[in-house]
């Protein structure tokens, strides 16, 4: 797991795992297919992915607070999922970018994608309330 990201009960139960860092030095999380995420035969459930996105999104913001010397509660004002592809049988990876952190709240927008980065199989924007 890369260092300083701790992983909700939610995502170890799905078998999610941070495995590195992307360009901004944001975490990448990465999910192994198998019968925990496997919705209709040999792909992912809609549920899983979403979870690796919100997984993902939170993992980023945490990484920026903590790097910024803050360690609010975070709440969710609203996640929004597009679902670009079906998610085939291999693993799929997710990473978020923080567009906006604020005082109070944070915007994160998520992109998950299995063999190719530049096509994902969904994203997600997500708006967070930091307490």
């Amino acid at each position: 797991m890369s260092e300083g990201v701790e992983l909700p009960a939610y995502a170890r139960s799905l078998g999610i795992v941070a495995t590195g860092t992307h360009e901004a030095g944001m975490p990448v999380l990465t999910v192994d297919f198998g019968p925990t995420v496997e919705g209709r035969p040999q792909h992912f459930h809609g549920g899983a992915t979403a979870g690796l996105l919100e997984n993902a999104g939170y993992a980023a913001l945490r990484t920026a607070l903590l790097a910024a010397g803050r360690d609010p509660q975070l709440k969710p004002i609203n996640i929004t999922v597009q679902y670009l592809a079906a998610g085939k049988s291999q693993a799929s990876f997710a990473a978020g970018r923080i567009t906006r952190l604020g005082r109070r709240n944070a915007n994160i927008t998520v992109e998950a994608w299995q063999t190719d980065r530049s096509r994902p199989i969904a994203t997600a924007v997500m708006n967070i309330l930091m307490v």
